[in-house]
């Protein structure tokens, strides 16, 4: 299976249905089922200063070093000004990425929270896990 890990709190924003969009400052050609980790990186303080980031997530469990979803990748939009004048006007979703010219936005599509996580050390970039997930 293909794995994406991330730094939390963005996994679990993901988890809650919070961000559809995952930036990156690089493309892929990859479209399909992708899972989510929730890396074991401790938040970084610039991160936990943010009240208005760390509100959204503030009565939930954060799974460090899991892998707690599952989701479809669909799309990977290079950010032009176009693109990013129309994603400043969702307020949430520029709220939790790094829009800025010349990263990439993926999008993702029919997320489903996983019963039982799935503890991965992860990796950087899209990677496989050959965990049994069913």
């Amino acid at each position: 299976m293909k794995v994406l890990s991330l730094t939390e709190p963005y996994a679990t924003l993901i988890k809650l249905g919070k961000k559809k969009i995952e930036t990156r400052s690089f493309k892929t050609n990859y479209r399909g089922e992708l899972y989510i980790h929730a890396s074991s990186t401790k938040i970084p303080k610039e991160w936990k200063n943010n009240k208005e980031l760390m509100n959204l997530v503030k009565d939930s469990v954060l799974n460090f070093g899991y892998i707690i979803l599952k989701c479809k990748l669909v799309d990977c939009v290079y950010m032009d000004e176009e693109f990013l004048d129309k994603i400043k006007k969702d307020k949430l979703e520029y709220l939790v990425g790094d829009y800025k010219p010349g990263r990439y936005a993926w999008i993702l599509d029919d997320i489903e929270v996983l019963d039982k996580p799935i503890f991965a050390k992860g990796k950087l970039g899209i990677w496989n896990c050959e965990e049994d997930i069913s």
